[in-house]
């Protein structure tokens, strides 16, 4: 399934004739693109929010392909954000913009179709005319985007903590989830899980993906995971 939701991602970003990728898929004429054969948008826009609201942000942690290359990338940033100042504060919303101009895109620009996905046999030959038939517009949403992923190479998962909207949509259910991972009243600000969470942030704050990397480093016993026990 991670196969397949990930070859769905790659054509989202270099195939998908649309501005926003991954949401027009009925009426999407790469009919290669597993997205389109399956019909599995449905399925996957169904069950994402039911996803958020058992696990919170668990799909970018456990499940997302484009997560997974962020993490592989942020391995050789020099820079990862994972103390506490001003800029970690702040940055993390600059998500909400990237999901607020996908909103604006669809809903008033109509997702304009911006490319001509020609295809000639294989993937990459496809991808090379897409950009060279592409719309100045979807050259410039594609620019966006791998710009973004390869900042993650400087800048430990910028994509995934200062810009995907799929990831800002999630985090507003996050307080919502019946499981994940939590800190009780123990927690004495160390910052310890902090400064080992590879999105920069501690359990039940912004961009927790409940991904359960910092459950053994708290020293006091302060982190848990499943149903958060009643105060």
């Amino acid at each position: 399934m991670l196969g397949i939701i990930g070859q769905w991602s790659f054509y989202g970003i270099f195939r998908c004739p649309f501005v926003v990728p991954y949401l027009s898929c009925q009426s999407c004429p790469v009919v290669t693109c597993h997205g389109r054969i399956l019909s599995m948008f449905w399925g996957f826009w169904l069950l994402l929010p039911l996803s958020a609201v058992l696990f919170g942000r668990a799909f970018c942690g456990w499940a997302c392909p484009g997560g997974l290359v962020s993490q592989l990338m942020s391995l050789a940033a020099p820079f990862r954000l994972q103390r506490r100042s001003l800029v970690s504060r702040l940055a993390p919303y600059g998500k909400y913009l990237g999901l607020a101009t996908a909103l604006y895109v669809y809903f008033l620009l109509g997702q304009p179709r911006t490319n001509v996905p020609i295809r000639v046999g294989d993937f990459f030959g496809a991808v090379a005319l897409t950009f060279e038939h592409a719309f100045p517009l979807w050259l410039w949403r594609t620019g966006v985007v791998l710009g973004l992923l390869a900042l993650g190479l400087v800048l430990g998962n910028a994509w995934c903590r200062f810009a995907c909207p799929t990831g800002s949509l999630l985090d507003i259910f996050r307080k919502l989830s019946i499981f994940r991972v939590y800190k009780t009243s123990a927690c004495n600000d160390c910052n310890k899980c902090l400064r080992l969470c590879p999105m920069g942030t501690r359990p039940e704050e912004p961009n927790c993906t409940n991904c359960g990397d910092c459950l053994d480093a708290c020293a006091v016993g302060a982190i848990g995971i499943g149903r958060k026990p009643q105060a």
